[in-house]
């Protein structure tokens, strides 16, 4: 599922907001099953974008690359 999606991580480097939308839309578009949603859809859809680009952007944010657990 979302084949073309990149990865965004790129080590310490943060992805740009651009790119981090691109997949968010990406992944709505698939699991949502449209390129173009109708106005009735319109609202709905671009919230979900806007949500997963949030979450996307927390995740990068908050993994820590390179770290070992210690348990």
């Amino acid at each position: 599922m979302c084949r073309s999606i990149k990865t965004l991580r790129a080590g310490s480097v943060a992805a740009p907001p651009d790119d981090i939308h691109a997949a968010a839309l990406q992944y709505v578009r698939k699991v949502s099953g449209y390129r173009v949603p109708s106005p009735a859809n319109r609202d709905v859809f671009d919230s979900a974008v806007d949500n997963v680009a949030a979450a996307t952007a927390r995740l990068l944010d908050e993994l820590r690359v390179g770290a070992r657990v210690v348990s």
